[in-house]
């Protein structure tokens, strides 16, 4: 218990600095911290358990607790399953030794597969535990002495079928992600398998150059790292496979390891990472059962028993403090933690990487560093259609029209069904003024995602460009029936109904509902006043018209906006003398503009505006 309460503290102070204060520690945090220092105890009451060893059983759950290598599980959110798979397995490897002890005890095997099922719907990764309970028979339970092996396999039958359901269900639920074999031969995925299993045992050891993402290599691994790899592998299966009869705790531990590496070592490859920190969560625990009962039969029976505990205590643990707490730093911000994957990764690679630190910089204003690392997106992934979303859409903010619709229709053609690629494509036309262009990409966008507003309201906005005022209006009606709260389409629709020159579209009353529902949350109090200024002067309600006109105006002067300025002082003289706002940047559809020819002068955005 003692214990316990002193491996939670410590870990809340790892995690807590300086990423976070404890006064300001997320209840998210705190719970996958929870949940890591009981699976640290119970891994410590279960080997204790399972081999009556306390010092092993004890270094065991100690790396397990201290290691950078499980910053990543416990640090990032999105990582909750790792940590509440681990205590159900080791729930479920607990309820099996007490099975074990009383093999014919339904009740006692229906609480392993009920553990067992709970454990892989926190996190499929438990597939492989089947094998591991089959490894524990052999050591430590010493069952495949006593038991036949036929029984000891039965046995495990119903937690197989429960693996393959998971396993169905995992590949089905992740298809998209899955890369084909013709893109990714096998013997690729063979190369990066043994290199990853290989690199995490060098990562157990020396615990540096830790990363949140470690791009595939697709293009083949050298000869010589792969070959090194498979030395290193089979100087271990070798050195084990000799001491299987007197040592079996090596052999336990070492198939452990390889054994619950399998699903994730990139034989059915998902997504384009090669490996991950987070895999090693459980997996590793053997490794250090291997290593723990090595130096424990290694002292056994000698005077330097003491001095082996102290020194795996004092030349392992306090090292992987330090390195714990350092890797943790770099998880209290994303800019931060990706400009620290691109440390410690080929930066000529990574584009995950320099995708998530784009995104990152700009959302803290910082848009020309965003841009670089979103060019060098795009040109290590020509073939993903999301960075080039990201990187068009950040051009189009910045006004550089030419280049964001080359990124945008670029990510059109490697997704055609994709609405939101074709949504920001037809803002990007529109803002360059191809008006027909841009309504034909918005029309085929609403049409693959009709529950879509934002693409409906400057859908609206394109077809008023071309004077289809009922078009625009039934697109504005649409978008605010999905999202009534909406600003952009209530502005639009309220700007429309206040100031369109054909009366058979006006509705006065309804524009200023429209406009003061829009000026509750619009984050441009100019442009609000502006539109309500128009609704209420269309309602015939001039005194408040030319007030709210003086107050958009004071405004828009304030923030140096020169446009809407001028066009705030034309609309208060007009209400001073009870003349109502007429937009006439749109025109009626039987006199529009030339195809793909802006609607208005050019620098002068639209009153409805689109985003």
């Amino acid at each position: 218990l003692v214990f316990g309460w002193v491996s939670f503290a410590f870990h809340i102070w790892v995690l807590s600095w300086p990423r976070l204060s404890l006064k300001v520690a997320q209840k998210s945090e705190v719970t996958s911290v929870l949940l890591h220092t009981l699976a640290v105890l119970l891994l410590f009451l279960v080997l204790h358990n399972l081999t009556r060893r306390l010092w092993p059983s004890a270094w065991v759950a100690a790396v397990f607790a201290l290691h950078p290598l499980r910053v990543e599980s416990v640090a990032w959110v999105s990582e909750r399953k790792d940590v509440l798979s681990a205590v159900l397995f080791l729930l479920t490897v607990a309820a099996y030794a007490r099975y074990a002890r009383r093999p014919y005890s339904f009740h006692n095997y229906a609480l392993v597969a009920l553990l067992f099922a709970l454990g892989l719907l926190a996190k499929p990764m438990l597939v492989t535990l089947p094998g591991v309970l089959l490894l524990l028979d052999r050591w430590p339970l010493g069952r495949t002495g006593t038991v036949p092996w036929s029984r000891l396999l039965l046995e495990k039958v119903p937690l197989l079928a429960l693996s393959v359901a998971a396993s169905a269900a995992s590949v089905l639920a992740n298809r998209e992600a899955i890369i084909p074999l013709d893109r990714l031969p096998l013997p690729l995925r063979l190369e990066n398998a043994a290199v990853s299993a290989a690199a995490y045992l060098g990562q157990l050891v020396w615990p540096a150059g830790l990363a949140a993402f470690y791009p595939h290599p697709k293009a083949g691994l050298p000869a010589a790292t792969v070959l090194a790899a498979l030395t290193l592998l089979a100087a271990v299966s070798a050195w084990v496979f000799r001491r299987r009869h007197d040592q079996p705790a090596l052999a336990t531990g070492w198939l452990w390891y390889l054994g619950m590496l399998v699903p994730v070592l990139g034989l059915v490859q998902a997504g384009a990472l090669a490996r991950a920190d987070r895999y090693t969560y459980l997996p590793q625990i053997g490794v250090t059962v291997l290593i723990a009962w090595a130096a424990a039969d290694f002292a056994a029976g000698r005077r330097v028993r003491q001095l082996v505990v102290g020194a795996a205590a004092v030349l392992v643990l306090p090292p992987l403090l330090v390195a714990a707490r350092a890797q943790t730093a770099f998880w209290r911000d994303s800019e931060t933690l990706w400009t620290h994957t691109l440390a410690c990764t080929d930066p000529a690679a990574n584009a995950l990487a320099h995708g998530c630190l784009a995104l990152a910089l700009s959302a803290e204003g910082r848009n020309d560093e965003a841009m670089e690392h979103y060019r060098r997106a795009v040109e290590i992934r020509p073939d993903a259609a999301d960075y080039h979303q990201d990187y068009g859409t950040l051009l189009l903010g910045r006004g550089r029209f030419d280049e964001a619709v080359v990124q945008c229709r670029r990510a059109v053609e490697l997704k055609p069904d994709w609405a939101e690629a074709r949504g920001t494509l037809g803002l990007a036309l529109f803002d360059r003024g191809e008006i027909d262009a841009a309504i034909e990409q918005y029309r085929t966008a609403v049409e693959l995602n009709p529950e879509h507003y934002g693409i409906r309201t400057n859908f609206g906005l394109a077809l008023l460009q071309r004077g289809r005022v009922a078009a625009a209006i039934e697109q504005y009606q649409r978008a605010l029936q999905l999202n009534p709260q909406f600003t952009l389409a209530l502005n639009n629709l309220a700007w429309v109904l206040a100031t369109c020159p054909d009366p058979a579209f006006r509705n006065g009353a309804r524009a200023v509902t429209l406009a003061r529902e829009a000026g509750l949350t619009n984050d441009d109090p100019a442009a609000a006043l502006d539109t309500l200024a128009a609704a209420l002067a269309e309602a015939g309600q001039w005194e408040e018209a030319v007030s709210t006109a003086r107050r958009g105006l004071d405004l828009a002067i304030a923030r140096g906006d020169d446009h809407l300025a001028a066009a705030l002082r034309e609309e208060l003289t007009g209400y001073q003398a009870g003349r109502a706002c007429r937009d006439t940047s749109y025109v009626p559809a039987d006199i529009a503009p030339a195809a793909n020819t802006p609607a208005q002068p050019a620098g002068i955005p639209p009153r409805p505006t689109a985003r």
